[in-house]
């Protein structure tokens, strides 16, 4: 025994070490924020495969209850924190919706100078109930983003989120569940007005980037989404025949960009154009359309949902077409009507954005971000690091509480049976050892261990022995058979006195299994049991990644990571049940085997003892055998 204790102190420490094993410990930022997590941003081939220059961007972080805690922030967010990779230098972002019951936040995160082909690292804290807003959706983008409407308004006209105040001037129809929070709907007929600025004045051959996220409400339909005239120039951007396109007029007559995909119905689509010497038209962050031609000069009032006064440029149908210079060239156009369908993230910036930022938007800001931006797990305190098994703890759902709950009353059942059985079993097989041991050395004259059967039971280890009772019953049937004497028993007799003892052996078996039912439905049940809560925890999930609109794997992990702790639960219920009833079953055989040797071994030698000639040779005949003499 003294040498199975080191073993025991090893495993020992081996269990409490896989329970405590941190993840890799970094700095914490500020020791007021107790809980952060880490967010990895891969732009490499396992992520986003972008190979392009991107440059400052600011980034749209969804979260929702599949990859955040809501009930650990603030019921504002304003205790969420972004910090880059160095654990040291805060980023500026700004809340675009927060919303703890529905479980979904919307966060722009300015991230400066992304990198192409790798991974960037940053944090997010929370859980300071001291904590005040530090939001800054100005500083959020860079001085050269000279629009932002996130259309998150209601009722209001859109507010410019950039550094440069450029407010609409008429509200607009919402439209609730966007893309991206909330929308604005055109009916191609109202219309949103951008005053004109000195920030969104556009010499000619400037340096220019527009962008926004549409959604057609008809398929093949022809409209405009954007557009600005200023006398003869004019800089239109929409759709004909479902064909997004970017169209220019200088004076010497339009030229157009298009598509040559038509853009589907009721679905989102990334639209960006940049330009200065050319045109380029690009569709969910892919080239589509180029033209030679320069952005003309304009700094008048701009127009969202039609053509705006007094433009005319822009066609109802696909006009007739004409190469030049490699580019589709419009004839003289009607009138396009307005945009039927819904708009959001409309952004406009005074450079060139580049091909590696354009397709990180159009990635970044979509319905599925992929392995792009996945957000870690959760850390705790200061920056002792995560304990794995406390995370997936706090994301198991009530209904998954309500079943490990039942696996830990289970759980408990099972082993008090199991440590109890034991207990009762060490205790019989030591008092058969002490009374067979008394037995044997006193068998020699069984006739006269019967008549002192309970002296034989004085000792306590004794007494619990099934042997030491079963010889009890067998004794006790014995004298009521000769009173007392020695005298011969009928074959009748031991049959009886049999009888009797396989009685006993019943009982004490019923004894040795009792409660033994216990360790074999936790063996079956507890693995159905968890299994059922692993099945409610991933419906819940897909439920909750359904409802939020975001179905990355980062979304999904650490759902159903919880959800398969009530099989954890089942399993660590039955297994423990499993070996402990193989083992228990075993040593309830051994005994009750003993006991059925002792059955036989007690008759034989009763009968033995009580028959016609016993003793020391005297003849001791039973009077009915002596009178038929």
């Amino acid at each position: 025994m003294e040498a199975a204790a080191p073993y025991r102190r090893l495993l020992r420490g081996l269990v409490a070490g896989l329970v405590l094993v941190p993840a890799v410990a970094h700095g914490w930022w500020n020791g007021e924020w107790s809980g952060r997590k880490q967010i990895r941003i891969d732009t490499s081939a396992a992520g986003a495969n972008v190979t392009e220059p991107i440059g400052d961007m600011a980034l749209l972080v969804r979260l929702h209850t599949g990859n955040f805690r809501f009930d650990s922030a603030k019921e504002d967010g304003s205790d969420l924190r972004f910090v880059a990779g160095d654990d040291k230098t805060p980023l500026h972002h700004h809340l675009e919706k927060y919303d703890p019951l529905l479980g979904e936040a919307l966060v722009w995160v300015a991230v400066p100078d992304l990198k192409p082909g790798s991974r960037t690292d940053i944090w997010l804290y929370y859980k300071n109930p001291k904590a005040v807003s530090l939001e800054d959706a100005k500083g959020t983008y860079d001085a050269a983003t000279t629009l932002v409407y996130h259309f998150a308004e209601r009722g209001q006209p859109p507010r410019d989120a950039s550094t440069w105040g450029n407010h609409a001037v008429a509200s607009g129809a919402s439209a609730e569940g966007a893309l991206i929070g909330r929308g604005l709907r055109l009916d191609g007929t109202a219309t949103v007005s951008v005053p004109a600025a000195s920030s969104l004045a556009w010499p000619a051959r400037t340096k220019m980037t527009w962008s926004a996220w549409v959604k057609p409400a008809e398929a093949g339909a022809s409209g405009v989404i954007f557009s600005r005239r200023d006398g003869g120039n004019t800089f239109v951007i929409g759709v004909a025949g479902g064909k997004p396109f970017a169209e220019v007029d200088g004076g010497s007559g339009p030229q157009r960009a298009a598509g040559t995909v038509a853009l589907e119905a009721s679905s989102w689509h990334h639209l960006l154009v940049t330009g200065s010497e050319e045109i380029a038209l690009y569709v969910d962050g892919a080239p589509a359309a180029k033209l030679s031609a320069a952005l003309p000069a304009l700094n008048t009032v701009a127009t969202i949902g039609a053509v705006g006064a007094p433009a005319a440029s822009a066609v109802a149908e696909p006009p007739r077409e004409r190469t030049r210079g490699g580019a589709r060239v419009s004839s003289l156009p009607a009138v396009l009507p307005g945009f039927k369908g819904d708009l959001d993230e409309l952004q406009i910036a005074k450079l060139e954005r580049p091909a590696g930022f354009i397709r990180v938007a159009a990635i970044s800001q979509g319905p599925d971000p992929g392995k792009f931006l996945v957000l870690g797990q959760d850390e705790e305190s200061g920056g002792s690091g995560t304990n794995y098994f406390a995370v997936l703890l706090k994301a198991v759902t009530l209904d998954g509480w309500v079943v490990i709950a039942l696996l830990a009353v289970m759980s408990a059942v099972s082993w008090i049976v199991m440590v109890g059985k034991a207990s009762y079993l060490r205790a019989v097989e030591r008092g058969n050892d002490k009374f067979t041991e008394r037995f044997r050395g006193a068998s020699g004259d069984l006739a006269q261990l019967v008549t002192d059967a309970g002296a034989l039971g004085e000792e306590k280890l004794v007494r619990a022995s099934p042997l030491y009772r079963m010889f009890e019953v067998g004794a006790h049937e014995i004298r009521l058979r000769t009173q007392g004497r020695r005298q011969p028993l009928s074959a009748e007799s031991m049959e009886v006195v049999r009888a009797s003892l396989d009685a006993t052996l019943i009982r004490e078996n019923q004894k040795l299994t009792r409660r033994m039912v216990l360790l074999t439905i936790a063996i079956s049940g507890g693995p159905f049991l968890g299994l059922l809560g692993t099945v409610v925890g991933v419906m819940i999930t897909f439920a909750a990644i359904a409802a939020a609109g975001d179905v990355n794997v980062n979304a999904i992990a650490p759902g159903i990571a919880a959800a398969l702790v009530a099989t954890v639960a089942g399993l660590a219920v039955a297994i423990p049940a499993l070996f402990g009833y193989n083992w228990l079953l075993t040593r309830i055989k051994d005994v009750y085997a003993t006991m059925q040797v002792f059955v036989d071994e007690f008759v034989t030698k009763a009968a033995e003892a009580y028959s016609a000639k016993s003793g020391r040779g005297e003849r001791t005949a039973h009077p009915t055998v002596v009178a038929a003499e």
